[in-house]
């Protein structure tokens, strides 16, 4: 019988914050499988936890990956930890996941923590809809297409940032996105839990006086859907109405779909355009 794969949530900060499941996981398992295993060894010391660990992280997980998958095959129950939060987000666990159902290795999660729904949570901005990015790219035509997409991103967008490229990162945020709100978020749940919420402009010139400290999540506001509309609707409104149905009947729209879509475009009835087209 394979082993199975755990994915276990471990504390962002406040190691109070793990759940009796982990915790169970972590003393029965014969296997940790840890991002860093300096750090995760001050968790385990903390709670008396003997386990044997070995590092997987994403300098090695090409070669450790394999070697980890043969572990389960042959029965062995590990539990995957990154240095905090949840596996497999901004880190290479969803790798050796993804390995697991490749190889038809079982996994299921102990969930728990995460920094970036914490963060949202904590700061106040809109939560129904959005849009995790984690850290930005470090291939600059990647990374300006993740910010060319935020001039028109209504959801809440959620980043990672360290310290020493936050101020950056706001600088990039500010020319992308413009002066929208958004809060700098550092040491969650710790002792110096800080949010910070204000224009990014103002954001911005507080952390170039002032210098960050700890591992950031930035909380970013969506575009405002209404104004992004009128903008669309008085793009529109620039080209004649038979140029604007063109548009769509050259893609190969009837003509009642394509006044359809060109009164949803001017934000008027499909009569209102058939009346101006019949005249």
């Amino acid at each position: 019988m394979s082993g199975t794969l755990y994915l276990c949530a471990t504390p962002i900060g406040n190691l109070d914050d793990i759940t009796l499941r982990v915790l169970n996981l972590l003393k029965t398992c014969d296997l940790i499988a840890a991002e860093d295993t300096r750090h995760t060894i001050k968790l385990l010391n903390h709670f008396d936890i003997n386990t044997p660990m070995t590092s997987y992280h994403d300098h090695n997980r090409i070669s450790k990956g394999p070697y980890l998958i043969e572990k389960l095959k042959s029965g062995v129950n590990i539990a995957l930890v990154t240095d905090a939060g949840m596996p497999g987000i901004s880190d290479p666990g969803e790798d050796l996941a993804r390995l697991c159902y490749e190889e038809g290795v079982p996994v299921t999660v102990a969930p728990g923590a995460s920094a970036a729904v914490t963060a949202l949570v904590l700061s106040g901005m809109p939560a129904r809809r959005f849009v995790f990015e984690g850290f930005l790219p470090v291939d600059k035509k990647e990374k300006a297409k993740v910010l060319a997409r935020l001039e028109r991103e209504e959801r809440t967008t959620i980043f990672y940032e360290a310290p020493h490229r936050l101020t950056d990162t706001l600088a990039e945020l500010f020319k992308a996105a413009g002066n929208r709100n958004a809060a700098c978020i550092r040491e969650i749940t710790k002792k110096f839990e800080e949010v910070r919420k204000a224009p990014i402009e103002e954001l911005l010139a507080f952390y170039k006086e002032n210098l960050p400290k700890g591992e950031f999540v930035i909380i970013l506001e969506g575009a405002d859907g209404e104004v992004l509309r009128q903008e669309e609707i008085d793009g529109f409104e620039k080209i004649t109405l038979d140029d604007h149905m063109k548009i769509y009947t050259n893609k190969g729209l009837t003509e009642k779909d394509a006044m359809k879509q060109v009164a949803k475009d001017r934000g008027v009835s499909k009569r209102d355009i058939y009346a101006k087209l019949k005249q």
